[in-house]
């Protein structure tokens, strides 16, 4: 992954606090505000083991990608350790995986930024669709500003939405909902869940959690990367697996299993049961509404940034247009990466659904981090809080989730691999 002269290097300006902002900012988005919902369906009441299997994939993936960060502090991700590591076609997987997975993620994401913002104007499901591209274009101009605004940007949009999910952790285990103080329980809808259910719950759940790793995606940008990347990939996950275990075991506690499975909008589900909202333009909701658009957009602006950074790398390689390696001379970013993403994104808007991506989503990053687990195991100098064994746990764990995914989105993404593999095998048929 070359930075010589013909491909111009980015600027070293994220510190630790910055680079953990945008990890936080990156996970704590669209996920938690609707996949405990699909979770709850899989897994029943076994829902915290299904947090928790996700969690401990997560910390796996996790801890390998800060050990490669490391060692290669690139723009791009698993596609430049595993292209380093494995070889170029294990490093096209990972990087095509990491692209198409997280283009159609960033689209859900902007969607659900337009439906909540619907919820505030009262704007129809077109013009839900006009404020997602609005969103798109506008966090594309602040990242085309510089990733120092992106960082500034993420710690705007991430504080007032953490403020928002810890009032709603103290509401859900000092309030009194329909389920309050007993155990969660199905109604013989299949809302009880089963031991296999954790399974797909887990996935389901890892699309939450996709995100702690956002910032080695953004290595050349980060100053002293051997050590704030580490402590920012980990602490920033340390912080969210700690509120979303809150949230998961007050969600089952406040609504019980069968209304959580049911809930579209499970934390606005959560105030109007406490009383806190009567209707949709009362203030706990437009509370929890403004909130959900705002966690949204930090996700979205964290994640266009580092699919555009990956989409460099893969560029600098020849694995996608050479253009898109282009980086501007004044923000050293990568300005045509950043709007190619951007345009991507838009049409998805356009053409798209949000909850039928999380699926997709998740398959494609759980390839992603496998291959970051297998890449990792192949690292002959290892920090103590590295064994192997976390990297085959997190290749094992990576593997599983993705294959006990819903089938659709299995077939569906492994048809995405196919067309990528096979673009890849021509381009380098017809190279001299």
């Amino acid at each position: 992954m070359s930075t010589s002269p013909g491909h111009p290097a980015l600027a070293r300006r994220l510190g630790s606090l910055d680079a953990t902002v945008i990890g936080v900012g990156s996970m704590v988005g669209a996920g938690v505000f609707v996949a405990f919902a699909p979770a709850a369906g899989f897994a029943g009441r076994w829902l915290p083991l299904a947090l928790l299997l996700a969690a401990v994939v997560a910390w796996c993936n996790a801890t390998s990608t800060a050990q490669l960060a490391a060692v290669h502090p690139a723009s791009g991700g698993t596609y430049v350790y595993a292209n380093r590591q494995l070889g170029p076609w294990p490093g096209f997987v990972a990087g095509w995986g990491f692209v198409t997975g997280k283009t159609a993620s960033a689209a859900a994401m902007a969607l659900t930024f337009g439906l909540y913002a619907a919820e505030l104007t009262g704007a129809d499901d077109a013009g839900a669709r006009l404020l997602a591209v609005a969103a798109v274009l506008g966090l594309t101009a602040v990242n085309l500003g510089g990733v120092t605004r992106t960082a500034r940007l993420t710690k705007l949009l991430v504080a007032p939405v953490l403020v928002v999910l810890l009032a709603v952790v103290v509401l859900l285990f000092s309030g009194t909902g329909p389920t309050a103080g007993r155990a969660p329980a199905g109604d013989g809808r299949g809302w009880d869940g089963t031991g296999w259910g954790v399974l797909p719950a887990a996935g389901t759940l890892f699309f939450a959690f996709a995100g702690y790793a956002r910032v080695a995606t953004m290595g050349e940008e980060v100053r002293d990367p051997a050590r704030t990347i580490p402590r920012a990939v980990l602490g920033a996950l340390a912080f969210t697996l700690l509120l979303y275990g809150l949230l998961g075991l007050g969600l089952l506690r406040f609504l019980g299993v069968d209304r959580l499975a049911v809930s579209a909008a499970p934390l606005l589900t959560v105030v109007r049961e406490a009383g806190w909202a009567a209707g949709p333009t009362t203030a706990g909701a437009v509370v929890v509404t403004a909130a959900a658009a705002l966690a949204t957009l930090g996700a979205l602006l964290a994640l266009v940034a580092g699919i555009s950074r990956t989409a460099l790398a893969m560029a600098r390689e020849r694995d996608l247009p050479g253009p898109l390696g282009a980086v501007s001379q004044r923000h050293r970013v990568p300005w045509a990466a950043e709007l190619a993403v951007a345009g991507l994104v838009v049409v998805l808007v356009l053409v798209g659904d949000v909850r039928t991506v999380i699926g997709f989503s998740s398959f494609g990053v759980l390839v992603y981090y496998a291959l970051a687990n297998l890449s990792a195991l192949t690292l002959r100098q290892r920090p103590g809080w590295a064994p192997r064994a976390v990297n085959a746990l997190g290749l094992a764990g990576c593997l599983v989730l993705a294959f006990t995914l819903p089938w659709q989105s299995v077939l569906t993404m492994l048809g995405v691999f196919a067309v990528g593999l096979a673009g890849r095998a021509l381009a380098l048929s017809r190279r001299p």
